[in-house]
């Protein structure tokens, strides 16, 4: 009777093991199998580098219709078109600071004016005005150029932000109408941000402002 008493509590005993054994596997298993769900989930982004913005900022322009390069000519900028011959007095008023220009065959080959028109009607407000301007506008269309991609932020895990230089293109512009274009008033270069997104575990443009 003893020896039965003994033999049922060793089998209570081991079947309890046994049992706890089979749990602590199952719940191995569980932890395992949530680390590698962890794992999945938490996967770092992968690198943008500088190169990769600039060849995808570069591109969206490249796939945006070319323009022309509109430019704002002051009064520095109307002796340098006399001077390029560009255009031509043609009429000055009595009061001595108003006149009418001209644009010459050669002008009209290279730029046109945003009034329309061929002449260029010049109002200051006074002799010493130079706050009046005109604008013009070149013949040649090109994309703009992207430059000096830096300071590459992530506000969070699926967003990059850059920093970058947006220049206007003058290929096929002369000379001296690209002086015009480099006078105060004008912005031959200028500061964007881009923001990128991850889609589809690739980094895609978003938009540039």
């Amino acid at each position: 009777m003893a020896r039965q008493k003994i033999s049922n509590r060793f089998m209570r005993s081991n079947g309890g093991n046994v049992k706890n054994v089979a749990k602590m596997q199952v719940l191995g298993a569980l932890v395992i199998l949530g680390a590698g769900f962890c794992l999945a989930g938490c996967k770092s982004a992968p690198e943008l580098t500088q190169a990769q913005a600039l060849a995808m900022i570069q591109s969206n322009y490249a796939q945006a219709p070319a323009t022309p390069i509109t430019i704002t000519v002051t009064d520095q900028g109307m002796q340098q078109g006399v001077s390029a011959k560009y255009w031509f007095e043609t009429k000055r008023y009595p009061n001595g600071y108003w006149g009418d220009f001209t644009l010459t065959p050669d002008g009209k080959k290279v730029l046109k004016l945003m009034s329309g028109g061929d002449v260029i009607q010049w109002r200051p407000d006074g002799p010493n005005d130079q706050n009046f301007t005109i604008q013009v506008q070149t013949l040649v269309a090109n994309h703009l150029k992207a430059r000096d991609v830096a300071d590459i932020q992530a506000p969070d895990d699926n967003t990059r932000v850059a920093s970058y230089t947006e220049d206007l293109d003058f290929t096929g512009v002369p000379d001296a109408l690209q002086g015009i274009a480099h006078d105060p008033g004008n912005k031959p270069s200028s500061s964007r941000h881009a923001t990128f997104v991850l889609t589809n575990g690739a980094w895609t443009l978003q938009s540039v402002q």
